[in-house]
């Protein structure tokens, strides 16, 4: 028998098929951080690919006496992947939040999580939220790094040492009680640095759209929303912020009231219909507000306007993911189907002209571009699928897809089994062409490792040019960033 069919045989659980035998090893009670060089096999790395890759995801699934059971639970880790001209050094850290700290301190839970319920369990400050675990994404900006949760304020951490810094409030002009999202956007040409957040309230729910300059905050404004609905991602283009409405209802005062977790408080009422809420990024004001029908978006990939035609490419399913984040670790068991769309908008009649479906259903997330092409028309992007995608049983992201809107999703590299990926993919373009090369990490669940891959981006079926491996399992984590050196 082989050690692959061994594993699956021993990590089977209950009645349902194992697609991700092994699986459990990347969600432990808690990861070690780690500060060491790595040496690449394979391919030698390209020249440009000179800077540091950062990746942030959850790290910390439980204490002594609690284990979480939902992916967003977790406490945040930063890890960074420094490229210089001779050496490749990798450090992770945890972000020590508020929440980390304390709890830390305490040796014990005491925040309320995203999926897991526990006695006694406390709300942020100013008990409108959750304490926020720091553990969805990290980005440079104007000389800062800057750790996002799915709630709260970011964290900065040092770009080198990845020590935390504390709290950032842009220079006191919010706070505690500012919704933020954990999806800034930042205009490569203009430097500035957009976000949102969602007021949850019953009778009067809205968006606060926010723009920061290299200064700090410029503006804010208070968008009324039609229902009071989770959203976690929008898109930019270089007129227009875009927004997917999806009715997926927050409760936030069961969520106040009577010590419930975020996902006891959010229900799915797809009869209610869901929008693209489109914003002039130079005001807030909104643009147009158009139905798309009742299906739901987690990610969108990229938007740009020719004229009165504003395309908007996004991951699009018939119902939201969270629920599939649990339980830990044995999740996506009945994963929603959904792929990529393009979406074509006439912001004069304020109507969807075309819808363009991709092949691929594989529940795919985490889509990525050339950031250079960010805002304009842009044909090609990466992102993560899951092969047994469509049947019951725990499973995990085992594909990268390249897709194009032209060429369809024919290059796709299919891992080994028992080999699983996570991160979402971050291109490194070459500055002296359109060609650029793809990273993501790996874990080996039979060989219990863990890797970065690196891959030719237009050619990633052929399999990583080159490996990274690490001495210690890491964990998988969420969103990515690349900062040049210089």
């Amino acid at each position: 028998m082989s050690a692959f069919a061994k594993l699956a045989e021993v990590t089977s659980h209950g009645p349902l098929p194992d697609f991700a035998p092994g699986i459990e090893a990347v969600f432990p009670d808690e990861f070690q951080e780690c500060d060491c060089a790595v040496e690449a096999t394979g391919d030698p790395l390209p020249d440009f690919l000179r800077g540091t890759y950062y990746l942030n995801g959850p790290a910390r699934f439980g204490f002594k006496d609690l284990a979480y059971r939902h992916w967003l639970d977790g406490d945040g880790m930063v890890c960074s992947l420094r490229f210089e001209k001779d050496a490749i050094r990798l450090k992770s850290r945890y972000v020590r939040s508020r929440k980390f700290v304390e709890e830390q301190s305490a040796g014990r839970p005491l925040f309320r999580a995203f999926g897991t319920a526990f006695a006694g369990s406390q709300l942020n400050r100013v008990g409108n939220g959750l304490e926020s675990p720091v553990n969805v994404s990290v980005y440079p900006f104007a000389g800062r790094l800057l750790a996002f949760g799915e709630q709260g304020l970011p964290w900065e951490l040092d770009a080198e040492t990845l020590e935390t810094r504390g709290q950032f409030n842009f220079n006191g002009r919010l706070n505690d009680a500012s919704p933020f999202s954990a999806h800034p956007k930042i205009d490569p040409e203009t430097g500035e640095m957009f976000n949102f957040g969602i007021f949850f309230s019953s009778p009067a729910p809205r968006l606060y759209f926010y723009c920061f300059g290299p200064e700090g905050l410029r503006y804010r404004k208070a968008v009324p929303l039609e229902y009071s609905c989770s959203i976690h991602d929008f898109s930019l283009s270089r007129k227009y912020a875009v927004f997917y409405l999806s009715p997926y209802l927050m409760d936030a005062a069961g969520l106040q009231r009577d010590g419930r977790t975020v996902m006891d408080c959010l229900e799915w009422r797809p009869e209610r219909g869901s929008r693209i809420l489109v914003l002039e990024r130079g005001t807030g004001e909104v643009a147009a507000s158009i139905p798309i029908g009742s299906r739901y978006c987690l990610h969108l990939i990229n938007s740009f306007e020719e004229g009165n035609r504003l395309t908007v490419d996004i991951l699009e399913f018939d119902e939201p993911l969270y629920t599939h984040y649990q339980p830990v670790p044995d999740l996506f068991q009945k994963v929603s189907p959904g792929g990529p769309v393009r979406l074509t908008l006439d912001l004069k009649s304020r109507e969807l002209v075309e819808r363009v479906e991709l092949g691929y259903s594989k529940s795919p997330d985490f889509p990525a571009i050339d950031p250079r092409l960010a805002m304009h028309s842009c044909d090609e992007f990466w992102m993560l699928g899951i092969s047994a995608a469509g049947n019951n049983g725990r499973k995990f992201f085992d594909q990268l897809v390249h897709a194009g809107w032209s060429g369809g999703t024919t290059d796709i590299y299919q891992s080994a089994p028992g080999c699983y990926l996570g991160g979402e993919p971050v291109f490194v373009g070459d500055p002296g062409s359109d060609q650029g090369v793809v990273i993501c990490q790996e874990f080996d669940a039979v060989a219990r490792k863990s890797s970065f891959l690196v891959f030719e981006a237009g050619s990633v079926a052929k399999g990583p040019v080159t490996r990274l491996p690490v001495e210690q399992i890491m964990y998988l984590g969420f969103h990515t960033a690349f900062s040049r050196c210089g």
